[in-house]
């Protein structure tokens, strides 16, 4: 597989992140969810970084690029836990939203969800909507969207570590150490 081909995968990589972070980002809008807003932000802009990395021969962007992509990855790890439950982590907390009291999106606007609430007052604040006691009719749970999500960006995150260092080691392999003036110093290999 040639340098062509690696540097592609990466490009084709990072395009396809953007594209699942940026509708992911969509719905935490929606949903007010503000801590995956801020996260999704900053994965946004390594994204970009690793693009250009890739894009322009800058083995350093890259490495970055894949530092982040670690860091991405146990976000995503911890919100498939999140939702999951798994240990002593609540999905109902206000772990994700500030403290806004905020849900995901998908809980009432899921496939088929129907909202089933014994609260008669109708929503005072736009901002801060009243979860659900009960969602009906899903065709899917929110929690497995969620889930969903989270796994489709950890799998593109492990590809993008693994092709990240391997293009990033493989433009510092072919940087070349000859010196212009003086010719080739064997003592610098």
């Amino acid at each position: 597989m040639g340098l062509c081909d690696k540097r592609h995968f990466l490009l084709t990589i990072c395009v396809l992140q953007m594209i699942t972070t940026s509708e992911r980002q969509v719905f935490d809008f929606l949903g007010f969810m503000w801590v995956p807003i801020l996260v999704n932000f900053f994965n946004i802009i390594f994204v970009i970084l690793g693009f250009f990395g890739a894009f322009q021969y800058r083995p350093k962007y890259i490495i970055s690029y894949c530092v982040w992509n670690v860091l991405w990855l146990s976000w995503n790890a911890f919100l498939i836990c999140f939702y999951l439950e798994v240990g002593g982590l609540d999905k109902r907390d206000d772990l994700l939203n500030f403290g806004t009291g905020s849900f995901s999106w998908w809980l009432i606007n899921g496939p088929g969800c129907k909202e089933q609430s014994n609260n008669t007052v109708p929503d005072p604040d736009l901002y801060r909507p009243i979860r659900p006691d009960h969602v009906v009719g899903c065709l899917f749970k929110y929690e497995v969207i969620e889930v969903i999500h989270s796994s489709v960006q950890c799998f593109l995150s492990i590809l993008s570590v693994i092709s990240g260092l391997c293009l990033s080691r493989m433009f510092m392999e072919e940087d070349d150490s000859f010196d212009f003036i003086g010719g080739f110093d064997p003592s610098l290999c």
